[in-house]
């Protein structure tokens, strides 16, 4: 099947139901190697996939929950992609483009591997575009998805271009800010576009910015207290951020210190309280709010089998990185067996990934859009108490974008 259109897709959206509870064109995750969807297929010399994921540094956590996800499908299937005997060769992607550079040089031109998942920073994304087009290899990449990032023929994204989730938002923070919304973010290069799409969609829903625009922050700056308390006097009922990282836990606890009035909304595209920040902000997250392509208690049995595997493997509730993860391999596992008719090599490889259909995923069902990104819904989720247990829960469906 090709690509869909916004069009098609939402029509097979609300034919497949909420969350993707019909039953799914393309079934591409299971819960083991007897559900393995390439069973059938004879099996065939092992593969050779590199990931590309920052290992040390400051991005060493999100690092972990990436590699734990494609880890994750390998384990429930028996370590093989399209029944393949799997040989995952991962390199460090650093700290700096010119490092995430050269680990896509090396596996490249030195491994030849057949094809490569991972990259967690934009800005390494557009440094191995030339790289990755060059040597004609796929990859399936699980974070990092810039808006620049255009006419690529070889590099698809499991995960959402980077304004999506403010463009998600926008209305939904239009009809709820209570009055005029404040406007923060980290002044970093790529962050503008995550930041201009909200905006834009926020004014076309009639939104009232409070202030003269955006109020910009530094780049990883430690002391939030100056812009917080510019917020405070402002008169503004609610506030958008985009932080992540180290950035998004010190400006959750120091918004919590500064004492905002009851009532007053904290919105955020899902880096702000994703996976591994939100266990470092703990009970200072309560009560934000936050778009994002996944939340963990979406009811579909592909997360049902997700949540599950995950927690035994690793004794956490997963983010939407470790998803994104595990369906880069889900995407490699169906494409590889498509592609191993007759022969398999990158170029088949690559051909087979644009011909998948629906992808039956923890997020939902999806497909890749002309963009070779993700046709997702989009989700509300607020930080409460799920039992015992500090969580993202959803409260809403927000739209589809692709």
């Amino acid at each position: 099947m090709s690509h869909l259109n916004r069009r098609q897709a939402l029509r097979l959206f609300a034919a497949a139901g909420v969350a993707g509870t019909a039953a799914p064109l393309l079934s591409a995750c299971s819960s083991g190697s007897s559900s393995n969807t390439n069973v059938s297929l004879p099996t065939g010399p092992p593969v050779k996939i590199g990931m590309i994921v920052p290992l040390t540094g400051s991005r060493k956590d999100l690092g972990n929950e990436m590699d734990n996800g494609f880890q994750l499908y390998l384990k429930t299937h028996d370590n093989k992609l399209g029944n393949r005997e799997v040989q995952l060769l991962k390199v460090d992607e650093g700290e700096t483009p010119d490092i995430g550079k050269a680990a896509a040089e090396k596996l490249t031109k030195e491994d030849r591997v057949l094809a490569l998942t991972g990259v967690a920073s934009a800005a390494t994304m557009l440094a191995i575009k030339d790289t990755i087009e060059a040597a004609a290899v796929p990859l399936v990449g699980s974070n990092a998805s810039p808006v620049a990032l255009q006419s690529a023929k070889y590099i698809w994204r499991t995960s959402f271009v980077a304004n999506e989730p403010g463009q998600a938002l926008g209305k939904w923070a239009a009809d709820n800010a209570g009055g005029s919304l404040a406007i923060v973010a980290a002044d970093y290069p790529g962050d503008d576009d995550e930041v201009n799409a909200f905006l834009e969609a926020f004014k076309s829903a009639q939104g009232d910015v409070n202030g003269n625009g955006i109020r910009f922050t530094q780049f990883q700056q430690k002391d939030y207290s100056q812009v917080l308390q510019q917020v405070k006097q402002s008169g503004a009922t609610a506030m958008f951020a985009f932080y992540a990282g180290t950035s998004a836990v010190d400006f959750v606890k120091q918004f919590k210190a500064a004492k905002f009035p009851a009532g007053f909304k904290l919105i955020a595209p899902g880096s702000l309280t994703e996976g591994y920040v939100l266990k470092q902000q703990g009970n200072d997250a309560q009560g934000i709010y936050t778009a994002m392509n996944y939340s963990p208690d979406l009811d579909n049995a592909a997360n049902r089998r997700f949540i599950a595997d995950y927690q035994k493997a690793y004794g956490s509730i997963p983010s939407t990185y470790a998803m994104a993860s595990y369906d880069a391999a889900a995407v490699l596992d169906k494409a590889i067996g498509d592609a191993s008719r007759p022969s398999l090599d990158s170029f088949s490889l690559n051909a087979a990934i644009g011909k998948l259909g629906q992808i039956d995923s923890p997020r939902g069902g999806w497909q890749f859009s002309q963009n070779r990104t993700p046709l997702q819904r989009w989700y509300l989720r607020q930080v409460r108490l799920d039992g015992a247990l500090l969580s993202n829960v959803l409260t809403a469906e927000l739209t589809t974008l692709g």
